[in-house]
């Protein structure tokens, strides 16, 4: 299984099997890190991963999850370093899926303050993962998203692989399932926006949301042998909408959108 696969069967999981994952699970994890691609490169991270067998380490948060292991990342504080958080913690994810673990994004966790910063690098997100209590997967079809008519608009009927990018998109988890994105296709690209959202905390986490939703298009764009930019155009960046606000595009180049 590969990472585009399990993008169509992976669930959040919380509840796990007290049990420790084999060493060489867990180094595969941290060279998985070392080797992942990042949404923007010049942004510097780092991941540790603690130890709860011993079910000492159990984060706070009124949404916590016990679970053996947690992953933390942690990342300088730059512009998007959020969204860029989310495209690594999303690919980590998935691999551990194909690993045969379970994980679940803890977006209200607390940390000790001992552990809040790694010098300049500060705490961004968490997550809880393991061996699952249960089933680790799920089909596609019984994801709970938006179907496609309700996210995505346009002047044009998408193109195969433009609809297969979309696809991989629309099923992106996102904080408290609120699915904040909307696709606009045009001219054989994508144009990502998000609803502008009336409740500030759910619109703190969009940002790491299309982080995650962004590692899904760049997978399936893989998968898919495609050269896809993902880009921020100014033509659309200098305009004002009511209920939305541009995040980025994706721009596949030379004619494999046709």
């Amino acid at each position: 299984m590969n990472l585009y696969e399990a993008l169509y069967l992976r669930k959040s999981t919380r509840k796990y099997v007290w049990e420790p994952v084999q060493a060489d699970l867990l180094a595969k994890i941290g060279t998985f890190y070392e080797e992942v691609p990042s949404l923007f490169p010049g942004i510097k991270t780092e991941i540790g991963i603690t130890d709860n067998t011993d079910r000492k380490h159990a984060p706070g948060g009124f949404f916590g999850v016990a679970a053996p292991y947690y992953l933390s990342l942690y990342s300088e504080k730059k512009d998007k370093y959020e969204m860029n958080a989310g495209f690594i913690c999303e690919q980590l994810a998935l691999y551990m899926h194909t690993l045969g673990l379970g994980s679940c994004f803890l977006g209200s966790a607390k940390v000790p303050k001992k552990n809040r910063n790694r010098g300049e690098l500060e705490f961004v997100i968490m997550m809880a993962f393991g061996k699952p209590e249960g089933t680790l997967a799920r089909r596609s079809t019984d994801a709970k998203r938006l179907p496609m008519q309700k996210l995505c608009v346009g002047p044009e009927e998408p193109k195969r692989v433009v609809r297969e990018l979309l696809e991989a998109a629309r099923l992106a988890p996102s904080a408290m399932n609120t699915q904040p994105w909307r696709f606009v296709v045009a001219q054989g690209r994508i144009h990502f926006f998000a609803r502008k959202q009336s409740i500030e905390l759910l619109s703190h986490w969009d940002e790491l949301g299309f982080g995650i939703l962004f590692a899904h298009v760049m997978i399936a764009a893989d998968e898919l042998w495609l050269d896809v930019d993902l880009i921020r155009l100014e033509d659309i960046s200098q305009k004002e909408f009511k209920n939305t606000q541009y995040v980025l595009s994706a721009v596949i180049r030379g004619e494999q959108a046709s």
